[in-house]
């Protein structure tokens, strides 16, 4: 099984024919998702790898029965790509773009709330489904397989090592999802950490956190009612005090949002935290 994801999922490109959007429609075909278009304005009734390009999201959802869109298209205008696909009946929606003003994403995460649209990101990695062969994001293909864990992350790149080294033990995972590095963004652990609750195939549930913000403190009180084990790991710990941390996200405020308050919120609430990411595989058999 998988949360949110699936094989049945429609999945259209918003930005399709720009570099990006051409590299990454090419590897998510094939990955195995089920890619039924692209939009580009100006460009409607080409074909990239057989996949058809329309004008808007309209016509491709008209045309397509699209559900779920990823966005390519660069911040200044992202914006709008989202409100497209949210009034045109998408109701899964990956936000690749990073440097989306604040006030922009907090409009794209207000109005999908109104909508019913699950937003993932902005600034995410996407989503992967292994057990489906589907996949919304930019994640390299390889490092996943399908099985048993649920990994939900704030980092990209960590994630991307930590789920290869879940691979190589062999725990492959259900769906491992990229909640995105803004201050403001659309799913929070809670939210995924409950898709993870419903999902019967998903034994145990991997954090990837970070310093800043209240995120990681938050799902501690949910966890304690999740029924399945978690294992956290946070990122920052050698971070140099009053340094700008690469996420938009990582940012300590007046004392909230420290590795330590983290790190203790979580353990109190059931969590298996470890220090190094490398620690995350083995500590996941212990549990499984």
């Amino acid at each position: 099984m998988a949360i949110l994801l699936t094989k049945e999922s429609r999945v259209i490109v918003q930005g399709m024919t720009g570099n990006q959007g051409r590299f990454h429609t090419a590897q998510m075909q094939a990955y195995g998702t089920n890619l039924v278009g692209g939009t580009s304005p100006g460009k409607g009734g080409q074909r990239i790898d057989g996949i058809p390009v329309f004008d808007t999201v309209l016509s491709a959802v008209q045309e397509t029965g699209a559900d779920a869109s990823i966005v390519f298209v660069p911040a200044p205008f992202a914006k709008d790509a989202a409100f497209e696909a949210m009034e045109n009946g998408i109701k899964l929606l990956v936000m690749i773009p990073e440097h989306i003003p604040v006030q922009d994403a907090i409009a794209i995460v207000t109005r999908a709330r109104d909508l019913g649209v699950v937003v993932i990101g902005p600034n995410t990695f996407g989503l992967i489904s292994p057990g489906e062969k589907t996949k919304m994001g930019i994640m390299p293909n390889h490092i996943y397989q399908a099985g048993p864990i649920g990994v939900v992350a704030r980092s990209g790149t960590l994630s991307y090592e930590i789920a290869f080294s879940l691979t190589n033990a062999g725990l492959g995972q259900t769906t491992v999802v990229g909640m995105g590095g803004d201050p403001v963004v659309g799913q929070n652990f809670v939210s995924v950490l409950e898709e993870f609750k419903r999902d019967t195939k998903t034994q145990a549930i991997v954090m990837v956190g970070e310093i800043g913000g209240s995120a990681e403190e938050e799902a501690a009180e949910h966890i304690k009612q999740l029924g399945k084990p978690v294992v956290a790991y946070l990122a920052g710990r050698a971070a140099p005090p009053g340094k700008r941390m690469g996420h938009a996200g990582a940012i300590i405020e007046r004392g909230r949002g420290t590795l330590e308050s983290k790190e203790k919120a979580l353990r109190a609430a059931g969590a298996t935290v470890v220090t190094m990411p490398w620690q995350v595989a083995d500590a996941v058999k212990s549990l499984v």
